[in-house]
């Protein structure tokens, strides 16, 4: 042999799942510093490329290659075969000596083995596919021409693929792909679902019309409640001001309430209309000073026009709800005004005295449908505020915050971070699935005909004035959790179970990333000269906040504590926000008169003229009912092969520094989960959807 020539003996592991195997010729060639080898079949000879199997072939140079720096893959379909994707998991690359086997290069220590990492599906459009080794690093370390080259290669097409489209104006832009099959299989994945009983709700879909008594009503809801104790819960005690305050705080929009210590004044109340309300001993004016006053405010529906269901036109109220913190620790809604701007034909509603519902402390409500008589006025106003917190949950607490932020990350980590970038590999496993999930609900439920359009009271015409007024009041603070729980006052309340699982969570996720950057950044100068981070920065700045200035989102990081923080919101947005938000949404929401999706008559402009059957003609159609449960319960289901928040299948995780920090994370993760497990023990409603052996990894329904 020329002493020219070199010998490699390469190992190409298929991945073991029974999908992963391919009929596909395999063509592989090696990329070193100084030359490359011819291109060579792999699966020749009686090897194949079956689920599992491991081919070992030899690779000889024509001249000198040097240290190999990228191994390429190339599927070519085998004539009269099926064109079938193919798995990789890694290939392995032995240099050899003159006349060696691989097994005397191990006894003498003298060969060269690098693992190139794949860990991806490959398909013949793909062309030459370029495994670089397993080694994460930031551009300033790639001292090989070739990698630098490869790095900015990769990204360049990216790029093309991944291209930014505007879905709505001023909101954060979306993705350009339209079909997963434009995805590909590498952003693509099947969620395995539970299924959800929604059989006995399919049936209604032509009732287009009232519900005709409460009655009917707790039939259909007894007919889907099955062991959801917690919406057993929520209709038993769905009147009660307690339970009101409760879902504040605990609910699936835990997001929205805070503390005030002044008036908002186009809320028309004044101390003596509140002194029945509040301890005998005090005023508003002490209470406010306390801290113990606070606000639900949905300015943001002001003035939007409602959608049409069924052929009629439903109604929207922005309300303004204040609250107080009674010395039991509940938080009770004391005065409701159903729109912004003060007028006679805008009353405010106060709590009916002696009472709305059950004592806290009292037995449930003998049904669960309200009594004729000034407790209706009260009730329906309430239901108003949870129909307008329904419309703002979905597209702004749950859509915008997780859904489209995790797209908005996901587009730029593909377009800016090259996967070798350790803050590539550290997102991508809580962002990916977003793409798909949203590209989904864009082609169905935020779709003409899709649930929205057809059933819920902001409708589809209203979607592009409600998203830009929405993203325009996004604040970078109210993303992060230590910032938004003590912006609004929710930090020290016993009783908000969101406030303390979610600090507990993002606490220990925040140590988790500290110690992933530290890895890789020894200081703030290295945080500065990252121009590929910068750019990612920048890019999600551009495409998401440009237009609002004021909202406080980075445009560039100076320093690591800013990097972590950052990185720390997005990992939380797109796994324990979403578990929040999301998976507690059947839960609140299929006693359907607590969050009604719509209302059928607009709001009442005096007091005292309501009864029960005012209010069943308030509530959506029992079609447009149904439909919108039907969609909550496919949402809600939990995937039975989920990954768990912080547990993770990528190989980078399964060895030295980073998996010495996934294991300390999940341990402090399965400690919170502990701690809640027992909480929930002693709570008559329990608080689980903060549990972390309960978050999924991403934004993956």
């Amino acid at each position: 042999m020329s002493s020219s020539m070199e010998e490699f003996e390469v190992t190409v592991h298929t991945s073991p799942a029974p999908t992963c195997g391919t009929y596909s010729h395999l063509r592989l060639k090696l990329i070193g510093s100084e030359g490359e080898t011819t291109p060579i079949t792999v699966n020749e000879a009686k090897q194949y490329l079956l689920p599992g199997s491991v081919c070992v072939v030899r690779v000889r140079s024509d001249g000198p290659v040097g240290p190999v720096v990228l191994v390429s893959l190339r599927l070519e379909v085998r004539p009269g075969f099926p064109d079938l994707d193919w798995h990789c998991s890694q290939v392995e690359v032995h240099k050899l000596g003159d006349g060696q086997q691989r097994e005397e290069v191990e006894e003498e220590g003298a060969g060269l083995q690098e693992v190139f990492l794949c860990n991806r599906w490959l398909r013949p459009a793909d062309g030459d596919v370029e495994l670089r080794n397993s080694t994460l690093c930031l551009l300033a370390s790639e001292i090989e021409d070739k990698l630098r080259d490869h790095r900015l290669k990769e990204l360049q097409d990216k790029q093309k693929m991944f291209r930014w489209r505007t879905y709505i104006e001023g909101a954060p832009h979306c993705v350009d792909i339209s079909s997963l099959n434009e995805l590909g299989p590498n952003l693509t994945y099947t969620r395995k679902s539970p299924g959800s009983n929604s059989q006995c709700l399919r049936g209604f879909t032509e009732r287009a019309e009232p519900w005709r008594s409460f009655s009917e009503l707790e039939t259909m809801f007894a007919h889907n409640v099955d062991q959801n104790t917690v919406a057993k819960f929520v209709q038993a005690h769905w009147m009660d001001d307690w339970f009101f305050g409760y879902q504040c705080l605990n609910g699936c929009n835990p997001l929205l309430v805070h503390r005030i210590r002044l008036l908002p004044p186009n809320l028309s109340i004044t101390s003596d209309m509140l002194r029945p309300f509040l301890p005998k001993d005090s005023s508003l004016e002490q209470e406010l000073e306390k801290g113990t006053m606070y606000l639900l405010d949905y300015h943001v529906l002001d003035g939007i026009l409602a959608n049409v269901v069924n052929g009629k036109q439903t109604y929207l109220t922005a309300p303004l709800c204040l609250l107080h913190l009674n010395r039991q620790g509940q938080l009770m809604p004391v005065a409701i005004q159903l729109q912004q701007t003060p007028s006679p034909q805008n009353p405010v509603f106060l709590p009916s005295d002696p009472a709305s519902g059950p004592a806290p402390d009292s037995g449930p409500a003998p049904d669960s449908g309200p009594a004729s008589g000034p407790a209706c006025d009260w009730l329906l106003a309430k239901m108003w505020v949870r129909s307008a917190d329904f419309q703002c949950h979905q597209l702004l607490s749950h859509y915008l915050k997780t859904h489209m932020l995790g797209e908005l990350c996901c587009i730029a980590t593909l377009r800016q971070l090259p996967e070798v970038h350790p803050l590539h590999q550290l997102l991508m496993p809580h962002v990916r699935s977003a793409l798909q999930i949203n590209i989904q609900a864009r082609a169905s439920l935020l779709a003409p005909n899709g649930v929205f359009d057809k059933a819920i009271g902001c409708g589809l015409k209203a979607l592009p004035v409600l998203m830009l007024r929405a993203v325009s009041r996004v604040r970078y603070r109210s993303l992060c959790v230590p910032d938004d729980l003590a912006d609004r006052g929710v930090d020290q309340l016993a009783q908000c179970y969101y406030a303390q699982d979610a600090r507990r969570v993002w606490d220990a996720l925040h140590r988790f990333v500290v110690g992933w950057m530290d890895l890789c950044y020894h200081g703030d100068g290295d945080i500065l000269q990252d121009s590929e981070l910068q750019n990612w920065i920048s890019e999600i700045h551009t495409h998401g906040f440009l237009q609002h200035p004021n909202s406080g989102f980075p445009q560039s990081f100076q320093t690591k504590p800013d990097l972590c923080q950052f990185v720390t919101m997005v990992i939380f947005s797109c796994s324990a926000l979403h578990a929040a938000v999301n998976f507690s949404q059947l839960d609140f929401d299929l006693w359907m008169p607590n969050s009604p999706a719509s209302m059928m008559q607009p709001p009442p402009q005096t007091r005292g003229t309501v009864t029960e059957e005012h209010i069943l003609s308030f509530l959506p159609d029992v079609n447009s009912t149904c439909s919108v449960l039907t969609t909550l319960s496919l949402l809600s289901q939990p995937a039975t092969d989920y990954v768990a928040l912080c547990h993770y299948r990528e190989a980078v995780f399964k060895s030295g520094p980073p998996c010495r920090l996934v294991e300390e994370v999940q341990a402090e993760l399965k400690a919170i989960s502990d701690d809640i497990t027992d909480r929930n023990k002693r709570l008559e409603l329990p608080y689980p959807y903060l549990s972390p052996e309960r978050i999924e990894n991403s934004v993956a329904i």
